[in-house]
């Protein structure tokens, strides 16, 4: 995967907060406008905004691609209007809204398919480096390498939720026919609303 300088990052969370401003605040929105200054950024990597209120660091809104179908810079205005106003678990952002969010982008490896038993696949999973993904049958679901740091989750709990997160039962994970797999990420974060962008360690969560 490639490592993104933090000037990178910093356009992409800026590209980000820009493409949800217009899309929501304004009645024409132009893909080109926004992608303006990152053109550089044609690479291709799944990538995940994720909104948060300020200052308390709750969730507003979280969609991602982890599949890099597109160059990063045409992704990241995708997931940042969707993240905005798709996630079925809130209502829109509104513009009046811009002033007490903040924006985070996160970059997504190659997910990695994992192998072996219950305890192995346990033993794998390095809290604060692995995001997951599991798939079974028509379900699936991901959980970005924050969660389980944010949550104070272990293995088997961070395990245990991505089921949850999937739509099916806590435990499946250990049945044949479940497909497990990691990934890691690089993740750009706005320390105030239009402030200062930061990369984000998981360990100062």
């Amino acid at each position: 995967m490639k490592t993104y300088s933090l000037h990178e990052g910093e356009l992409l969370v800026k590209a980000a907060r820009n493409a949800i401003e217009i899309f929501v605040g304004s009645a024409e929105f132009r893909r080109e406008a926004v992608e303006k200054g990152i053109e550089e950024l044609d690479q291709k990597h799944g990538v995940f905004v994720t909104i948060y209120h300020y200052p308390t660091r709750t969730l507003r809104g979280c969609i991602g691609f982890t599949e890099a179908t597109e160059p990063v810079k045409r992704m990241i205005v995708d997931a940042a209007i969707a993240a905005a106003t798709e996630d079925p678990r809130f209502v829109p952002v509104s513009h009046l809204e811009f002033d007490h969010i903040t924006i985070e982008v996160s970059v997504l490896s190659k997910a990695e398919r994992m192998a072996g038993s219950p305890d192995e696949i346990k033993d794998q999973i390095k809290i604060g480096r692995d995001g997951l993904v599991i798939d079974y049958g028509y379900h699936r679901g991901l959980l970005l390498p924050a969660v389980p740091v944010e949550e104070g989750w272990g293995a088997e709990e961070f395990l245990d939720n991505l089921c949850t997160k999937a739509g099916l039962k806590q435990h499946v994970w250990k049945q044949r026919g479940v497909a497990l797999s990691r990934f890691s990420t690089q993740v750009f974060a706005e320390a105030e609303p239009r402030g200062r962008v930061r990369e984000l360690r998981l360990e100062e969560l």
